[in-house]
């Protein structure tokens, strides 16, 4: 099939809006003439006379294409892999940026419009679009007669404008040729004109065993991100473009900058080339700056924020009139979400959200709540729109699962982010009463995932296959969304039907059991581990009484030796460095009070452990903020290495509620270990009646 960009474009703008668009609106949406698209519709009937389609008009002009639904269906399929035959705006802009930085420092215009093949006109548009654009990284665009264009910055921020083009504009066209790398599939030429596939390849690889594997499964967009910053860090280094020397000393000690270094090794391994200590450090503060999948995975340290959080859901629920202070749910995905969140504004990254209009379009009131909290709880950071509407999908979906009634099975493939794909579930179960159950499925399990177990694929990006049947729709699923889900439902409620029948003896078809109720040897699992779990805390719970110790180490080895006495323990020197390892991390004294939260995970650890010190003498400490704190309760957390989405939902819950009152830490700075047992027995009794018994 050949097609130019802006044919393709005017078929999936009709098909997106059937009927709507008329040749005034287009030639309007695509910057073109009238006389432009009516000459480009007649090469659009060609096309689809090839699939037995014809293009109409309503009444009113409004552009649509007749025909069967299968025809249409296998016309998106083969838009979908067909690359039109001229470049894209967006594409000669990304061009332009790439000769800018690495080609520089300064360009004469008409040499820059003869390598791109457009007139100055176009040039000097362009260069207006991408100054606006590098301007939010702190570079500058300058151009002055005699000398031509000239582009100034540091090399950091040049990496983070380039990476940041290419996910925003190029996200679909990134994992389409990473999952034909994937495949092994080779490429002629490098992947969007500059990466190299075999960096790709390699980086991909390393990536998802040494990171995803090892911190916790990113969520698909910061894992593109973590691939793409890493292959440009190489090429960039590789070709002499170095960063600025930084003190990186207290960075070492973090887990980031430790995966990192061991994913560098093995690249000068492979490739001979040598990333520097400032890459490194580079790329740790980008995987800081990324969230993980699932919100069970978040480390249970996180006293100060979980309890801002908890405040912010209270504060929504006031201005909303809706409860959700006991949506554990919700509490552990913003969890999930705001903490590399927060570091990432912190450190002045860009943060990119497209779909912030339609969200504060379609939910103003949520939107305005949220903003109004965030402000309150976090008077000292600045949430742009973008973050705020992040943090509204994850509102949303708690507010719509509420209301879930359903019949079919779906599963959703969505890579845009936690809170959008929660989101796109939840609109779905709620518009749709015939959708029994909602998956969700990440672009990196597509290729091994078994798609036919399931009623319906919907997707919110073009799928780099050809034979899974799917819809494409909007993230924040529109109208027209909802009716060809639908139709498609509509027009495949036979085969649908069929694959649910199961024949009996007697040759009829027995009613099917319901698709809503748990699964049995799940539900009962989640009982044995919420069951163990608090059994656990509760058995192994110590208060000790500490008179005069000058060291607070002296202590954490005692409580780990009594532990290992005890039979929770088999290696009490692995158990004391990971506490000490911790501790050189990040602060563990919580501000504004005399409690440290000691914890860690290791392989010897046998069951959960929760104990109390309490020290008659203060020991000074390094808190959460990086402010002293004068310690007179030394808290310890243990928990095995592998633990279940309960197991970690337990020890959550009590690290949440160290502070969440002033009743709360007066009992947990006791050594009074009667008061300290009754208040985990309440905090569970209420974990169990809002989230098991419900369930």
């Amino acid at each position: 099939m050949f097609i130019t960009f802006r044919e393709k474009s005017i078929i999936e703008l009709i098909v997106r809006t059937s009927g709507k668009h008329t040749v005034h609106s287009l030639s309007t949406y695509l910057n073109v003439s009238v006389r432009t698209i009516q000459r480009d519709l007649k090469s659009v009937e060609k096309l689809l006379m090839q699939f037995d389609l014809v293009l109409k008009r309503t009444a009113n002009d409004g552009l649509f294409i007749d025909g069967k639904n299968e025809q249409i269906y296998r016309l998106i399929q083969n838009l979908t892999s067909v690359r039109p035959t001229d470049e894209t705006p967006e594409e000669r802009k990304l061009n332009l940026l790439i000769t800018l930085l690495h080609d520089g420092p300064s360009f004469k215009k008409q040499v820059l419009a003869n390598q791109l093949g457009v007139s100055t006109a176009t040039l000097s548009a362009y260069l207006n679009d991408l100054a606006e654009w590098i301007g939010k990284f702190s570079i500058t665009l300058t151009r002055k007669r005699g000398v031509g264009v000239e582009v100034g910055g540091e090399e950091a921020n040049k990496r983070h404008a380039l990476a940041n083009y290419f996910l925003i504009h190029f996200y679909e066209e990134i994992i389409e040729n990473l999952y034909q790398l994937q495949l092994g599939k080779p490429m002629e030429g490098n992947v969007l004109g500059y990466f190299s596939p075999r960096y790709l390849t390699l980086v991909d690889g390393l990536v998802n065993e040494k990171i995803n594997k090892e911190q916790g499964r990113l969520a698909d967009s910061d894992y593109i991100g973590l691939v793409i910053h890493t292959c440009l860090t190489i090429q960039r280094t590789e070709q002499g473009f170095l960063l600025q020397q930084e003190d990186e000393t207290a960075n070492e000690y973090t887990s980031e900058y430790e995966l990192i270094n061991g994913v560098a090794d093995e690249l000068e391994s492979a490739l001979s080339i040598a990333l520097t200590g400032s890459d490194i450090h580079f790329l740790s503060i980008i995987l800081r700056g990324s969230k993980v999948q699932a919100a069970d995975l978040v480390y249970y340290d996180n006293v100060l924020l979980g309890k801002l959080i908890k405040n912010m859901i209270l504060d929504v629920s006031s201005s909303l009139h809706v409860n959700l202070a006991d949506d554990f749910s919700l509490y552990q995905g913003l969890l999930a979400h705001m903490g590399p969140s927060i570091f990432r504004l912190k450190q002045k990254l860009e943060l990119f959200n497209p779909l912030t209009e339609e969200i504060k379009r379609k939910y103003p009131m949520l939107f305005m709540a949220v903003k109004k909290s965030l402000e309150t709880e976090f008077p000292d950071i600045d949430f742009p729109a973008d973050e705020i509407a992040f943090i509204v999908l994850h509102f949303g979906s708690a507010l719509l699962m509420n209301e879930e009634r359903i019949k079919l099975n779906a599963i959703v493939v969505c890579p845009t982010g936690i809170g959008t794909s929660k989101m796109l579930a939840s609109r779905i179960q709620k518009e749709l009463v015939e959708i029994d159950s909602v998956a969700i499925s990440s672009i990196n399990d597509f290729q091994s995932g078994n798609f036919h177990d399931y009623d319906i694929v919907i997707s919110t990006i073009r799928l780099p296959v050809t034979d899974v049947d799917y819809i494409m729709v909007s993230p924040l699923l529109s109208d027209r969304d909802i009716r060809d889900i639908e139709n498609y439902l509509q027009d495949h409620l036979e085969k649908i039907i069929s694959r649910k029948r199961y024949l009996n003896a007697g040759n009829q078809f027995e009613e099917p059991a319901q698709p809503n109720q748990p699964n049995v040897q799940t539900l009962l699992q989640e009982i044995k581990d919420v069951h163990s779990s608090m059994e656990s805390i509760l058995t192994n719970l110590k208060v000790y009484r500490k008179q005069q110790v000058a060291d607070h180490r002296l202590v954490l080895q005692e409580m780990v030796e009594q532990s290992t006495r005890d039979g929770l323990i088999t290696n009490p020197e692995s158990v004391q460095r990971e506490l000490e390892e911790r501790e050189k991390k990040g602060g563990l004294g919580i501000p504004d009070t005399n409690i440290g939260l000691f914890h860690c995970r290791d392989e010897s650890i046998r069951e959960l452990i929760f104990q109390v010190a309490h020290l008659d003498k203060p020991c000074p400490i390094k808190g959460m903020d990086g402010e002293t704190v004068h310690m007179n309760n030394l808290l310890l957390m243990l928990a095995p290495v592998s633990m279940s989405v309960r197991e970690q939902e337990i020890l959550s819950l009590i690290s949440s509620s160290l502070i969440e009152s002033d009743v709360a830490m007066m009992i947990f700075s006791s050594s009074n270990e009667n008061m300290i047992r009754k208040k985990l027995e309440d905090l569970f009794l209420d974990y169990l009646q809002h989230n098991l018994i419900k369930e």
